[in-house]
């Protein structure tokens, strides 16, 4: 059997075919495209008209160029943004990225009619200026023009089939989701004089949608639509409750897997986010600034090295010569610069060259993961003894080891294409089902911890960051 899965990132997308035969599943990369915002009188875009083209592109090297019958189409997409449809079926305007500036301030406005703690009472929801609700509230003037609201992969789903659905883990990470009612929090659309009538009704993951209205006509699924749930589904765990996450990439999200979504005082206080994931589960975690420091320092060197080389630089340069809070670097632009200003500001030796600039950010994300780790243990009641990466962040094996060493745990590696793999999967079958496949047809890596106490004292230094732009 063979199924499209299109996975699209932040700084790439690519279209994905995966071949099921006899419980074992194969993956093989037909297509790959940058995925590159546009800036427009000061906005910033997706180039949404181009992603289509590639998504379209995909398919017809599927069907055409490889003459395959496909038993399924299925698309992931990161989370928050979103697209509205007006009453002619067409974009009232261009979805924005998620980096556009017009949410600056917006948080503030927003908890001035409804309290910080009432949100969260209502959707559990880590607060991020770029959730779904702030850019609701700062775009508002075109809502009036609005009948349907869609997030990325929900707008790619419905120019597919002509069919408007919300599929609830994409869904959830828009703030304006209520987990333990897996129900729109209507309540919060009213309080802000946002209009219900946009929102579609939800579908859960393997939802079949329909057939596409162009040929080849195959079948197209609601998948685990939001790219972290896709690659938490895809993650090769035994049925136990010892683990945990994470899905790196330009982002890092660090979370576990829960039956109920966990929505206390301490949980608003500490700032983690509760996400509905395959399998109905909830997935706690926290969203913080991952490999996109890299991403944008090797932008400001004008891509004049590979991730390979820049990771090489890293791995040569000396340990701990500073720490940063990788939150408090958001922002695109000017990144080494804005290290190096950090640093100083912090009472610290600013790095001197561009692989100790990439060796202070892999060594404050370990960091930062050791923090969120403690804090999930905290919140879940439970002791986290592996930590399972997945993603194309996954391939930085230094970063794997600054984690295992970090945080004294196992670490175990693997799948790469791990939003694609559950994407796929999410189409076939249940999650349980799923898990057993990707353990029996995917090579993981192990990493084991090595103990060096100077990480327990970056680690002070770490979080003596308190004060410091964070």
């Amino acid at each position: 059997m063979n199924y499209l899965g299109f996975d699209l990132g932040a700084e790439s997308g690519r279209a994905m075919l995966g071949r099921l035969s006899d419980g074992v599943l194969e993956v093989e990369e037909l297509h790959r495209f940058p995925n590159t915002p546009v800036e427009a009188e000061g906005a910033l875009y997706w180039d949404t008209a181009r992603l289509w083209r590639e998504i379209r592109q995909g398919i017809r090297i599927a069907t055409e160029d490889r003459q395959l019958e496909l038993q399924g189409i299925g698309i992931d997409t990161w989370g928050v943004d979103y697209g509205l449809i007006g009453a002619d079926g067409e974009l009232v305007e261009q979805p924005r990225h998620y980096r556009d500036r017009r949410t600056e301030g917006v948080m503030e406005r927003v908890f001035a009619r409804v309290p910080r703690a009432e949100i969260f009472a209502q959707t559990g929801v880590q607060f991020m200026p770029l959730n779904t609700l702030y850019q609701l509230y700062a775009g508002s003037r075109v809502l009036g023009s609005a009948r349907r609201l869609l997030n990325m992969p929900d707008l790619f789903n419905y120019w597919l089939t002509g069919e408007a659905r919300s599929e609830v883990t994409i869904a959830s990470t828009t703030q304006l989701f209520d987990p333990r009612r897996m129900e729109w929090a209507t309540g919060l659309f009213r309080a802000l004089d946002l209009p219900e009538t946009i929102l579609c009704p939800l579908v859960a993951p393997g939802t079949l949608l329909g057939k596409m209205l162009a040929a080849p006509g195959a079948p197209v699924y609601a998948t685990a639509s939001h790219d972290t749930a896709a690659a938490v589904a895809a993650v090769p765990a035994e049925d136990r409750d010892s683990w945990c996450y994470v899905s790196s990439g330009t982002w890092s999200l660090i979370g576990v897997e829960l039956d109920a979504a966990v929505m206390t005082e301490e949980c608003l206080r500490l700032n983690y986010t509760n996400e509905v994931g395959a399998g109905g589960k909830i997935r706690l975690l926290k969203n913080i600034a991952g490999l996109w420091l890299v991403q944008e320092c090797r932008r400001a060197w004008n891509g004049g090295y590979s991730y390979e080389e820049l990771t090489r630089l890293a791995g040569e340069a000396s340990p701990f010569a500073a720490v940063i809070d990788p939150d408090a670097f958001a922002e695109p632009g000017e990144m080494p610069g804005r290290i190096a200003e950090f640093c100083r500001r912090s009472g610290q030796e600013p790095p001197r060259s561009h692989g100790q600039t990439v060796r202070v950010i892999l060594e404050s994300l370990a960091l930062k993961y050791r923090e969120v780790l403690e804090g999930l243990e905290r919140l879940s009641g439970r002791k986290i003894e592996t930590i399972h990466i997945v993603g194309g962040g996954a391939r930085n094996g230094l970063l794997n080891q600054f984690v295992a060493d970090c945080t004294q745990r196992r670490v175990v590696v693997g799948p790469y294409e791990a939003a694609a793999t559950g994407n796929i999967l999410m189409q076939a079958m249940e999650l349980r089902e799923a898990r057993v496949v990707v353990r029996r047809s995917f090579a993981t890596g192990v990493v084991e911890p090595r103990a060096n106490i100077e990480w327990d004292r970056a680690y002070e230094r770490f979080r003596g960051l308190a004060g410091v732009n964070r």
